[in-house]
């Protein structure tokens, strides 16, 4: 975090003494700039925390004294790096397009259990996880179930209409094992009719039936590679790590002196100009040793300047947590190189030795 500050309007609780020496304490807006020490994200409040030390005195603050500061959604600021890497660069332009906004959102559910997922192009938010006790089918006992499961379904849907944003959403799934999602989207559209849900009935067209593994977060990866959803999010940052990632694991499986994985032997392809596509994680760029980000940087600089495709996978989406276990760094090759495996492990035995 060497070098990087952050400039920013914030409200500072201080200390006022009055004329006659009582003391009493005042909110007031001032201009304050952080020397970044360490930055923290939640996912679930979209929020950054930024940790650091004051790098201009002003009259409400003095120099050097240090700082907790909440980044929220369309809060205003100027950060300043000594050098902008095109990594950086090309997160900071897809930030500010519009058409980079959720994709989809993700109803994940099965008997007692419902995950409400929104999939933008950078990650994967939990946004809403439902847990109710379902009693099992006992004979002669059917009403405490099916009142347990209609409570079920209501605590969904007012998840659903909370979360939803259908201005921006191109595709809704709802996704469960068996049947449950039939009888979830019936009773959802009966209740849309019959309260007037104008948001929910105006966008049934949004709405894709699907069926799932689970009801957990990790079922997402399956559907977003179906077809009948990725027709509707052909042009999403979401669906295209996933066929990317798919097409990789092809690959590796047909053609495995096409397909690589792992620094060593991604470099060594990169010296050949080989690489066709390739496959990082976002987690290397936020490493805290310099010397390592840069080597991922030149690495991408290296394969964009002859004409490689060049996917980041975020970290928060499912497809990026399967790169990370992969080392977090892999290629799709233009051509075969057989040899490849057998120079590294010759290299790290010279190393070795």
């Amino acid at each position: 975090m060497k070098n990087i500050t952050i400039f920013l309007l914030h409200c500072r609780r201080i200390q006022i003494e009055s004329a006659t020496g009582s003391t009493g304490s005042n909110r007031v807006k001032t201009k304050i700039c952080i020397a970044v020490e360490g930055v923290e994200y939640d996912s679930a409040a979209s929020q950054l925390r930024i940790k650091g030390r004051n790098a201009e005195e002003n009259q409400y603050i003095k120099m050097g004294g240090y700082h907790t500061i909440d980044l929220a959604v369309n809060q205003k600021f100027t950060l300043s790096k000594n050098y902008w890497d095109i990594i950086s660069l090309d997160r900071i332009e897809t930030a500010c397009d519009p058409t980079q906004k959720a994709d989809l959102l993700a109803v994940v559910m099965e008997e007692g259990l419902c995950n409400i997922c929104l999939v933008t192009s950078a990650m994967t938010i939990v946004r809403s996880r439902i847990e109710t006790n379902i009693p099992r089918k006992r004979k002669g006992a059917c009403s405490r179930r099916d009142k347990a499961v209609l409570q079920f379904y209501d605590s969904i849907i007012l998840g659903l209409r909370r979360h939803a944003n259908f201005k921006v959403l191109k595709c809704v799934i709802i996704a469960s094992p068996g049947f449950v999602k039939d009888q979830f989207y019936e009773y959802m559209m009966a209740e849309a009719m019959k309260h007037e849900y104008r948001d929910i009935i105006e966008n049934q067209s949004k709405f894709v039936l699907m069926h799932s593994s689970s009801g957990r977060k990790h079922a997402l990866k399956d559907l977003l590679t179906d077809t009948s959803v990725a027709s509707k999010l052909a042009d999403t940052k979401a669906a295209g790590e996933v066929k990317t990632l798919d097409s990789f694991f092809k690959m590796l499986q047909n053609e495995p002196n096409r397909a690589y994985y792992g620094i060593s032997h991604v470099e060594r392809a990169n010296n050949e100009e080989a690489i066709q596509v390739l496959l990082l994680s976002d987690d290397l760029f936020r490493s805290c040793d310099l010397q390592t980000r840069l080597r991922y940087v030149n690495l991408v600089e290296s394969v964009k300047g002859y004409g490689g495709d060049v996917k980041v996978f975020s970290s928060l989406h499912v497809s990026g947590e399967q790169l990370s276990q992969l080392s977090g760094v892999a290629a799709i090759l233009r051509f075969p190189l057989p040899d490849l495996e057998s120079d590294v492990d010759e290299d790290d035995s010279d190393l070795d030795a």
